[in-house]
């Protein structure tokens, strides 16, 4: 199988990578690349998912990929009343527009071949919703709608589309968010039910397990994989 795993340069999108390297030919795509040169990867794609998605697109079609990991996001924090017109734009277009266009681009040849693996990295925050993260929450639960639909339409091809939904992780990502918020990492760990932050690791071995053959069953789903957080407190 041809892996493509999209914003592989740090946490989540690293860990998925490195997890994968003896599963099938990984290749890695994102915006810096010393880092992805470190991974060792297949082959990879310097790219901007903001502008560079043609260039990706011609990527994944050269390289056969059938196994489309969209982990590449962007986290905005603010008011709704602070974001302008190019945050917004911004946000979705990492989030949600690349997503659906990259699967677009990479579904003819999983058809062909009549099987196929596309997995989601979403959020919570798109499952229960963020103050002030509306734009990201917004964007991940639209990641969530186009999972099930996308579920529906190819199941007679043998592919599965499913998304994880991470709550607070372990990454730079994570950490750099808790900074921008108004609350500190103690006060947010009393929010989470199993008092801890998810390992990059962990969502790495749920894709693992989402590619492989004993999961061809499981479809359409947005999995939770956050520690307890969207259960209450």
């Amino acid at each position: 199988m041809n892996i493509l795993v999209t914003g592989a340069s740090k946490g989540i999108g690293r860990a998925i990578a490195q997890e994968l390297k003896d599963i099938g030919k990984v290749f890695v795509t994102a915006r810096t690349e010393a880092a992805l040169k470190e991974l060792g990867a297949e082959g990879y794609c310097l790219c901007d998912l903001t502008k560079d998605t043609e260039k990706l697109a011609e990527f994944i079609q050269a390289n056969k990929i059938d196994v489309l990991i969209n982990n590449a996001g962007e986290y905005i924090y603010g008011g709704i009343d602070e974001m302008t017109r190019s945050k917004i734009e911004s946000i979705f277009k990492t989030d949600l527009e690349a997503p659906a266009y990259l699967i677009s681009q990479a579904v003819p040849f999983m058809k062909e071949q009549k099987w196929g693996r596309i997995i989601n990295i979403g959020s919570i925050s798109g499952v229960m919703g963020e103050a002030n993260a509306s734009l990201y929450s917004a964007a991940k639960a639209g990641l969530i709608g186009l999972t099930k639909a996308l579920a529906l339409e190819l199941a007679e091809y043998n592919i599965t589309v499913n998304t994880i939904n991470p709550g607070w992780v372990d990454t730079e990502l994570g950490n750099n968010s808790i900074d921008e918020s108004e609350f500190s990492k103690e006060e947010i760990l009393e929010c989470i039910p199993q008092r801890r932050f998810v390992k990059p690791e962990e969502i790495a071995k749920l894709t693992r397990y989402l590619i492989s053959d004993d999961a061809k069953g499981i479809t359409g789903q947005s999995i939770n994989l956050c520690a307890g957080l969207s259960v209450g407190i």
